[in-house]
């Protein structure tokens, strides 16, 4: 696994890297400010981030919600402050993890698990929600396309889905595409 590592002190950051190198994580990047970390997000494509919430130039807030609308990565943010107004912000724009400067390993390990398990469970559930929407518009099409055959052709709508899926079956094309062809067959005469 890849990460980014973003840390305006210069210890901290080195301190970071060697635990995350001792945990077997590979530090594809390490940024001082927050957009150094963005334009290394951009061109190292790391698979985690870890950003500290105040940086010069770009606060890690804003540096991970530029990141996030790129590329949607895990981010898990580092802070001295466990400021209630920063943990919203950082959960608002989509960080998986929030860490309390110091830190110990073992605090740090299962943030980045979590934040892996959360994206990872995010990005399954987008899918999801896409593959329902296409269903969804797919069946709005055929029940359209059934619609019209019944009322142009006189057909029970039993025939109508029949008569839909044998015309899939010849031409080889889904029964979505069929239906947009009979639709716009209909409404274009």
């Amino acid at each position: 696994m890849r990460l980014l590592i973003a840390e305006d002190e210069t210890i901290i950051r080195l301190d970071l890297r060697e635990l995350l190198e001792r945990a077997g994580f590979e530090i594809c990047a390490e940024a001082r400010d927050g957009l150094e970390a963005v334009e290394l997000a951009r061109k190292e494509l790391p698979d985690l981030a870890i950003l500290d919430v105040k940086m010069p130039r770009l606060d890690g807030i804003e540096a991970a919600r530029r990141i996030l609308e790129e590329r949607p990565i895990p981010i898990v943010m580092l802070t001295a402050y466990g400021q209630q107004e920063l943990i919203a912000k950082a959960v608002e724009i989509g960080v998986y993890g929030y860490l309390v400067k110091p830190f110990r390993e073992t605090d740090l390990l299962p943030a980045i698990e979590t934040a892996r398990a959360r994206h990872a469970e995010l990005v399954a559930l987008r899918e999801e929600a896409e593959s329902l929407a296409e269903a969804l518009a797919a069946r709005k099409l055929v029940e359209r396309a059934k619609g019209l055959l019944m009322e142009k052709e006189k057909l029970s709508e039993q025939d109508a889905y029949a008569r839909l899926r044998k015309a899939s079956q010849l031409s080889g094309k889904p029964i979505r595409v069929v239906a947009e062809a009979l639709i716009a067959t209909f409404e274009g005469s």
